[in-house]
């Protein structure tokens, strides 16, 4: 769940940022206060109906990939990957307060969501891994004030083993036998 919670969180944060870069750059394309609402639709749209569709839009253009050749197979790959973005845009639109008027208001924005998820895919990792750590000091400081207040806890001495083994187990999350095991693997 956790995984699931970072991943929505730091998708969600890129993309707010990636709506208002489009309203700022698309002419036609009105976004506002809206990219809040509508970041949430993109990013469910990315986590869910993106897969899907370049699942589905793959499984159809390796029917006919016997004839292409190593350029037009990239090309293809970018067609189908702009022919999601196009879908998952209009989904936004549709489904959220962003206005889009014109041609090139439908055009270029999946585009620039094409070059935002590049961009994140990049910085991904490091986005996780920071939204990971804001998680865990949440959920410490919340699961740390149920365990103070519970009462009649009778909590071991500072300098007692089983504290020290209780440390160990919180800083790496392991208990002493699966570490045991992983220290005759490697």
């Amino acid at each position: 769940m956790k995984n699931g919670i970072v991943r929505f969180a730091a998708l969600y944060v890129f993309n707010v940022a990636v709506l208002l870069l489009i309203g700022l750059l698309s002419a036609g394309v009105s976004v506002g206060f809206n990219a809040l609402w509508a970041a949430v639709v993109l990013t469910l749209a990315a986590l869910f109906l993106k897969p899907l569709l370049t699942g589905a839009f793959r499984k159809a253009a390796a029917k006919s990939a016997s004839d292409r050749t190593k350029a037009g197979e990239k090309v293809v790959q970018y067609v189908l990957v702009y022919l999601v973005e196009l879908i998952i845009w209009v989904a936004v639109v549709w489904l959220s307060g962003v206005r889009a008027s014109g041609f090139w208001s439908y055009a270029l924005p999946p585009l620039f969501l094409l070059f935002g998820w590049m961009i994140h895919d990049q910085v991904d990792d490091r986005l996780r891994a920071k939204a990971g750590e804001l998680y865990d000091v949440v959920q410490g400081k919340v699961s740390g004030s149920r365990r103070q207040s519970a009462p009649g806890s009778a909590a071991p001495s500072a300098g007692s083993p089983a504290t020290e083994e209780a440390r160990e187990e919180l800083s790496d999350g392991l208990t002493p036998e699966q570490r045991r095991m992983l220290d005759e693997l490697g």
